[in-house]
């Protein structure tokens, strides 16, 4: 890029993401005077605010660099991670929201306090934040920096090298993120992110068909044909043993550690706890859903088109993405992607530091000096989180040395807390007498095993475990399942656990909830069709025989079981909603609400 677009790039982007900022100021403004303003939006958010603040949480530079890096190097089986992901999403939108609204909770280990004591809540409070200073915030911040550097040219511009040029981009984006992180407040989190998320949509569409593009010769569908027909292993899903992510670890530990994303991970979930009602919370969930559906279109075929564009010949697999970017975006666009690349690095960022400073200041203060006002206690959450940010910064960087990809890096490390967490929150929930003991056992048990299992044994004895490290999870969360209920079992506590319903907003479900979630999972299967051998990875033509039948079968299926879904099985839920959520506690407001029927949201 030359140096006036350059400057027509930096000038446009800073253009709109000050008109975003003050538009983004004006609609927060007065939210985060208090702890629930601030953490939960006043419990305001609607389904369109939370689905696009889920989304852009997710959805951030580290998809964009990490996903199409292993679609570049390996092939389309890395996008399990984000198809299956409608799995964890529908127990979310349909089980886990109702009972955590139901139960007013801000955070996680407010729950797990509710359910175990306090021993469990600090020790998953742990977990959180050296998840996120050590692995989630860095990873956000290098893949942003690497977006940066290939579209400007910062090596070569300034004159320094590859690594200089990587600590100082993630500096500099950091810090600006740190900026809005700290005084913008979950208010305004939702309200820039869905504008982001617009913008996400927008230019994620437009670089992969661009791409087809120039690799068909001036004629996209040419290029779709030159993917399909050429190197169609590339385009296959349906992960082999040898694979980064084979085929049978969708089975085992790949359902739990989705669902630990999206039913118990803070910074998550915190998007909605701050749903108006149970209706909007609902719709949230399931529309981010649809979202993560277009993933392995919008975020790993460009991944693909790089490696017909370019071979290997790459340096590094995390470049494919920015490379390409730099090549064939226009220079008139490249402003606009450089908004939306530092928007879903902002996103993500200032998810991870709100919900650090949520969790510090309701899980770790106020419990130890309860008298504290909502200013002290805000004060001293800012303070915390840009120590904590400050603590990344110096983290981020270091990823560069990472062998196979940052994408691969994240999930093996991320074993560390994700497991322990969902295993302690299910068995919380659905086993009544099993005692904090066992999960404080059970979480310990975990980190130490985890580590043998997966660097400790060839570090140590040098005999590696070979044993792919999606498997470990499943190994390790029935292992810790099994061994709480068994505590449980021989020690039992001395009373039950009972959830006590206290809702602060009406709990009428959303009417389509479950319609939108049978859809959500027959499209599932729909891409995985879509990206097999008898799909687009098919070796002897574009598709196989049995592509369309394949196709129209699952369609009927689904279209009978949303009818059914939308009918009588609603009726069901419903009724079985309302049952766990009467409470003598219920505000009047809202009591008055529920019996007055469905209000206009639910509806």
């Amino acid at each position: 890029m030359d140096g006036q677009n350059s400057l027509f790039t930096l000038l446009s982007g800073a253009v709109v993401i000050a008109l975003l900022g003050l538009w983004t100021y004006k609609k927060s403004k007065g939210s985060n005077s208090t702890t629930e303003g601030y953490f939960l939006a006043g419990r305001g958010l609607g389904g369109g605010f939370i689905a696009g603040a889920l989304i852009l949480t997710n959805l951030s530079a580290e998809q964009m660099v990490g996903l199409n890096g292993q679609s570049y190097g390996t092939n389309m089986t890395n996008m399990a991670w984000e198809v299956t992901a409608v799995m964890a999403i529908v127990i979310m939108a349909l089980l886990l929201l109702p009972r955590y609204l139901g139960g007013a909770f801000t955070t996680l280990p407010q729950f797990l306090r509710d359910r175990y004591d306090e021993g469990v809540r600090r020790l998953t409070v742990i977990l959180f934040m050296l998840g996120y200073v050590l692995v989630t915030i860095p990873s956000t911040l290098y893949s942003g920096a690497l977006g940066v550097m290939k579209l400007f040219d910062v090596q070569h511009v300034l004159g320094i090298s590859y690594t200089e040029s990587v600590w100082l981009m993630v500096w500099l984006i950091g810090i600006i993120g740190a900026f809005f992180a700290i005084f913008g407040g979950m208010k305004a989190i939702a309200v820039s992110d869905t504008f982001i998320g617009i913008g996400l949509l927008v230019i994620c569409t437009l670089i992969p068909l661009i791409a087809l593009y120039e690799l068909g010769g001036g004629n996209a569908a040419e290029g779709l044909k030159i993917l399909a027909a050429s190197h169609p292993e590339k385009l296959n899903a349906v992960g082999s043993s040898t694979d980064s992510v084979p085929f049978a670890t969708i089975f085992t530990g790949m359902i739990w550690a989705n669902l630990f994303y999206w039913g118990t991970n803070q910074y998550a979930i915190q998007r909605t706890l701050g749903a108006r009602n149970l209706a909007e919370g609902q719709k949230g969930v399931l529309f981010a859903g649809f979202f993560k559906l277009l993933v392995p279109v919008l975020m790993m075929l460009p991944g693909v088109i790089a490696f017909h564009s370019y071979g290997g010949n790459l340096p590094s697999i995390d470049l494919a993405y920015p490379t390409l970017v730099a090549n064939i975006l226009p220079w008139y666009l490249q402003g606009f992607f450089l908004v939306v690349l530092l928007g879903a690095v902002f996103s993500t960022f200032n998810a991870l530091i709100n919900s650090a400073a949520t969790m510090f200041a309701l899980d770790v203060i106020q419990p130890l000096k309860p008298e504290l006002s909502d200013a002290r206690l805000l004060g001293l959450s800012k303070w915390f989180t840009a120590a904590l940010a400050i603590v990344s910064f110096c983290v981020s960087p270091l990823l560069m040395y990472a062998p196979d990809g940052l994408w691969e890096l994240i999930r093996r490390f991320t074993g560390f807390f994700n497991i322990p967490i969902i295993a302690v929150v299910l068995v919380g929930i659905f086993a009544k007498r099993v005692p904090p003991i066992a999960a404080k056992i059970a979480i310990c048990f975990h980190v130490l095993t985890y580590y043998m299992m997966i660097w400790g044994t060839k570090q140590l004895f040098g005999v590696p475990l070979d044993i792919h490290y999606i498997h470990v999870y499943a190994i390790l969360f029935f292992t810790e399942v099994a061994m709480m209920l068994a505590i449980g079992k021989l020690y039992p506590a001395k009373k039950a656990w009972s959830y006590t319903p206290r809702p602060q907003i009406n709990m009428t479900p959303w009417k389509y909830s479950l319609a939108a979630a049978i859809l959500l999972i027959g499209l599932m299967f729909g891409m995985y069709i879509v990206f097999s051998p008898i799909g687009l990875a098919y070796q002897e033509g574009i598709v196989s025989p049995y592509f369309w039948p394949a196709l129209a079968g699952l369609a009927a299926v689904t279209a009978v079981l949303a009818a059914l879904a939308a009918g009588k099985w609603n009726k069901t839920y419903s009724l079985y909603i309302e049952e766990q959520n009467v409470s003598t506690e219920v505000p009047p407001a809202v009591s008055h609400i529920k019996k007055a029927g469905n209000d206009d949201d639910a509806r």
